[in-house]
């Protein structure tokens, strides 16, 4: 396993660095100068040189991407243009409120689609199946914050069973702050739990479609032990997978529910920076997507490999 770490580990940092380098180049070339923005209206040329020089804007680009990459190293970001404050503390603040809710989200996910993946594959009748499927068609289809004001009209609004919107730490106070992160967590989930109960349920119908389940089953085994301790393990490489591809989604989701259920965390901050135009805020925050996007998809594999040997002698 640590030989295959290793041989994974190069693939990611190569991957974070020319993410790093497409985020700043893709920035810079975004139309506006910020030291126009910054100096004001109807600025002197002399205003906006200084500011440009204090911004580092008058260098080469390559040593700017240099000197920000090497701080950004350091876990320093700068400072906003507008918003105001350290990069790196606008960011703290929010951190952990999005992890809050993409965990929430997470958990739903897996959970729902486990269970619709297993239903899928089991029942039988055509009015079961018929309403699984639309439940996903749904799922997949209809956008997250239509789905967000359906969700606050009905238990915010109509029968007032909970928030309609706004945070509250679940280690803070877990009753309160469930309440709080149950609907836009499960919003955020049911695209993602849909596509996920989808590979469960073609992992586990080939896995039962394989000899050794009809054998097993030709033996006696009983249907339920054959779909517990052997198809739905086999079933679950592909799944580990497709999650890993998902997370992004949660994490690029939660821009637009955040704004919906008014959640302090980065989508919101995502919001004020991009309309600001403050860049390093931006810069910092897509880097930190990418970021976790790489570690997520370096777990996906570790995950792999312990389900699979074939992968870490491949």
């Amino acid at each position: 396993m640590t030989g295959y770490l290793l041989r994974r580990l190069p693939s990611a940092f190569g991957v974070l660095l020319l993410a790093s380098f497409a985020i700043f180049l893709v920035l810079r070339a975004v139309p506006g100068d910020p030291a126009e923005t910054l100096a004001g209206s109807d600025p002197s040329p002399a205003a906006v040189d200084a500011i440009r020089h204090d911004l580092g804007l008058d260098r080469p680009l390559l040593a700017q991407y240099a000197s920000w990459l090497g701080h950004a190293v350091r876990g320093d970001f700068g400072r906003s243009y507008l918003i105001g404050g350290s990069v790196s503390d606008l960011l703290g603040q929010r951190i952990g409120n999005t992890v809050e809710l993409t965990l929430g989200a997470l958990v739903f996910s897996v959970t729902l689609g486990l269970v619709l993946g297993v239903l899928g594959a089991t029942v039988k009748n055509r009015f079961g199946q018929t309403l699984l499927s639309a439940f996903n068609s749904v799922s997949l289809v209809v956008p997250g914050y239509v789905t967000g004001f359906v969700f606050v009209f009905l238990f915010a609004v109509t029968w007032q069973v909970l928030p309609a919107g706004g945070h509250e730490s679940i280690l803070a106070d877990p009753q309160i702050g469930f309440q709080y992160v149950l609907m836009p967590a499960l919003v955020l989930a049911l695209p993602v739990s849909a596509i996920l109960s989808r590979y469960v349920k073609d992992g586990i119908e080939q896995a039962l479609s394989e000899d050794y389940a009809r054998t097993a089953k030709s033996l006696g085994v009983p249907p339920r032990r054959l779909l517990w301790r052997h198809a739905l393990p086999n079933a679950l490489p592909p799944v580990l997978t497709a999650l890993g591809m998902q997370i992004g989604v949660l994490l690029g989701g939660a821009v637009v529910i955040e704004a919906v259920f008014a959640w302090p965390g980065l989508g919101t901050l995502a919001e004020q920076a991009v309309t600001r135009r403050d860049y390093p805020v931006v810069q910092a925050l897509l880097l930190f997507l990418v970021a976790v996007f790489v570690v997520v998809q370096l777990l996906t594999d570790i995950a792999y490999a312990l389900l699979d040997p074939r992968v870490r002698l491949g």
